[in-house]
């Protein structure tokens, strides 16, 4: 079946926002955020750019079979029916039904230090963080006008001497979010980290695991196919094959191809656990390189 086709329209141009009207950033990117960076009394201005991106991603739409018109998603009361989303406000559901209701005003009027500096209050080892409060990305850069870059260099290169990673605050998408903060070359990569209520208790919920106490042998022949399957990590050897049989299976539809099926995976209903490793042993397949260069020392 051929793809339907539909005439593009004109995006509609987007909304301005405080961050519009600030100077141009270091590279690719609108900033996520856009104020200084502090230690002590030492600032310059800064902003958080992205440092990870989904415009490869494939995404889809919603479209009506019978017109192959793409779906509106139109804001609807359920009394009073369709409304226009900019007459919507912000309410918080304080019970079942019943709102309090905030206006932009009133929530810009929450306004914390953080909002507009990024302050360091303290540095600590990177393994001293534990991996599961690792989030988002970005890389902070010094502002176009090159007014703070001195200051930047002179934190960045402190930094990188103490071989230290730096903690701070900044209110971004109206959360306060603590943020690490590292020296990358010749700018500094910021990472959003998760607060300690955000995570989940691992012991609750590993806690319904049966106890098991495998055989030593099986134990001693798992720790040589990890030995084999040893290597460095280079990210470009990894792709989403996924979104790659995605992007064939609607290249094949374009095109009106016949489309393949998969085959089934194997039942991976092991009943000899210890026949299964001594197979998977003997089963080298290609061995990667392994990394010589010492390790580097990983967080958490």
């Amino acid at each position: 079946m051929a793809a339907a086709r539909r005439k593009k329209k004109k995006a509609a141009p987007k909304r301005n926002s405080a961050n519009d009207n600030a100077p141009a950033r270091r590279g690719d990117g609108r900033p996520a955020w856009q104020g200084h960076l502090r230690l002590s009394l030492v600032s310059c201005p800064v902003a958080l750019i992205n440092a990870t991106t989904r415009v490869n991603d494939v995404s889809f739409h919603l479209i009506n079979p019978d017109t192959n018109n793409r779906i509106r998603m139109i804001p609807t009361d359920p009394d009073t029916g369709p409304v226009e989303r900019t007459d919507l406000v912000k309410g918080y559901e304080v019970s079942k039904d019943e709102y309090v209701i905030v206006t932009d005003e009133e929530l810009n009027e929450v306004k914390l230090e953080t909002t507009r500096t990024l302050d360091i209050e303290h540095f600590v080892d990177a393994a001293d963080i534990d991996r599961i409060y690792w989030n988002d990305p970005y890389f902070l850069v010094p502002t176009e006008d090159d007014s703070g870059v001195e200051a930047y260099a002179v934190i960045r290169d402190a930094m990188a001497q103490s071989d230290r990673i730096a903690l701070g605050r900044v209110v971004m998408h109206t959360r306060e979010r603590l943020v690490a903060i590292e020296p990358r070359g010749k700018g500094m990569v910021a990472y959003t980290l998760r607060m300690y209520d955000e995570v989940r208790d691992p012991e609750h919920i590993f806690r319904d695991i049966p106890a098991a106490k495998p055989d030593k042998k099986m134990i001693d022949i798992a720790e040589k196919i990890i030995e084999q399957k040893e290597g460095s990590f280079d990210a470009k050897n990894f792709k989403d094959r996924y979104e790659t049989a995605l992007r064939e299976l609607i290249r094949k539809k374009e095109k009106g191809e016949k489309l393949v099926t998969a085959p089934e995976p194997e039942d991976t209903n092991v009943i000899d656990l210890m026949a299964a490793l001594q197979k998977s042993l003997k089963h080298k397949g290609k061995t990667p390189a392994r990394n010589t260069k010492a390790k580097k020392k990983r967080a958490g």
